[in-house]
């Protein structure tokens, strides 16, 4: 059974459908394709699995792809440079409508080269992965990385709609799926305790890949989200939140070079950290220190940093933030389960304290 959530944004709102068996829908994807011309944006991992399954869908269309490889490594302008070359190869014009077909790194990739050929041309999310679809295909936010600093070029843009299909994750593989299972977490860690609540009582199921468990998780993620948006596109105030615990884990996946921890398992670690800085600032107490920590280790993610970053390279490279303003790191703490806020009045002392806690922490 198919859910239809939307994105409000005026001229800009959308639709994320979430279900199963929603590749194989025809009308559900063409409905939003407003000429002939489509490139479809995948990787070496998702194309043998999903991309003829698309192709069948647009035998009417003038259609190409481009499959990229597979990984966070590989989410840099010069390989972002290979969707360009197949839409101008292709003779692509402004009518174009791009699909990515994939993960987050392809996601955010896709949406980027949109928002930047011939200044802007319309896009599709079909999200294949737990954290694309709960988190990266919804609200615009479109990126490449660059060697000092995850995310650092990029642009809002908003896709045409969302397909969530639960099916493509029969094929995602456990660590993945925990790494998703972070973005989910954190939502009830924000602004939504009751979910939280329900998350802890479900984890188990979750990870056995329940389909209405996955499925209700989901849409619960995609309407928090997508509330959060609708409110703040751009990020100037509220949508900030969306990014606890990001600080600390993009600094984890810097450091450590991309690719080598997945984006959910960093964000979990950096959650925790939050979540400690929090205590020592007497916001929250040791109990929900403790219940975060289960629930990321019930989730089957990491709880602590990588042995080789001392806390000089967490404070060096946290400095290299979109977050940072007047030269002060902004970071989203939390007052209690579901109440984060953000806060750039913290005790940086406290901080510091807290990236010794656990560099010595194993």
């Amino acid at each position: 059974m198919m859910k239809t959530l939307q994105v409000v944004l005026g001229d800009r709102s959308y639709p994320i459908y979430i279900g199963k068996n929603l590749l194989s829908q025809t009308e559900l994807l063409t409905q939003h394709i407003k000429n002939k011309e489509v490139l479809i944006v995948t990787n070496t991992t998702i194309a043998p699995l999903y991309l003829q399954d698309i192709l069948t869908v647009l035998t009417d269309y003038q259609c190409e792809s481009v499959i990229l490889p597979d990984g966070e490594q590989y989410k840099n302008l010069e390989v972002l440079n290979q969707i360009f070359d197949q839409l101008l190869q292709s003779h692509f014009s402004r009518q174009v409508t791009l699909i990515a077909l994939g993960g987050g790194v392809i996601g955010d990739m896709t949406g980027f080269a949109a928002a930047c050929y011939q200044r802007g041309v319309p896009f599709i999310q079909i999200p294949t992965t737990l954290l694309s679809q709960v988190d990266s295909s919804v609200g615009g936010k479109t990126a490449v990385n660059h060697a000092l600093g995850k995310n650092m070029i990029g642009a809002f843009y908003q896709p045409q709609c969302v397909i969530a299909d639960t099916k493509t994750l029969d094929t995602l593989d456990d660590r993945q799926l925990s790494s998703g299972l972070a973005e989910v977490i954190k939502y009830g860690l924000i602004n939504d305790a009751e979910f939280f609540d329900w998350l802890e009582q479900n984890m188990l199921k979750l990870r056995a890949r329940d389909p209405d468990v996955l499925a209700e998780a989901i849409e619960r993620s995609c309407q928090d989200k997508a509330n959060i948006v609708a409110e703040d596109e751009l990020e100037h105030g509220v949508r900030a939140l969306l990014n606890l615990g990001h600080t600390f884990g993009h600094a984890i996946e810097t450091g450590m070079g991309y690719g080598n921890w997945l984006h959910g398992e960093a964000i979990a670690v950096g959650m925790l950290m939050a979540a400690e800085l929090s205590k020592r600032m007497g916001w929250i107490d040791d109990e929900i220190v403790k219940r975060i920590r289960k629930i990321l280790m019930s989730a089957g993610l990491p709880v602590a940093t990588p042995n080789d970053m001392s806390a000089d390279q967490f404070i060096s490279l946290m400095a290299v933030d979109k977050k940072v303003q007047d030269g002060h790191v902004r970071l989203i703490l939390l007052k209690g389960i579901g109440n984060a806020v953000i806060s750039d009045n913290y005790d940086a002392d406290k901080l510091v304290e807290t990236l010794e806690f656990f560099q010595h922490t194993p």
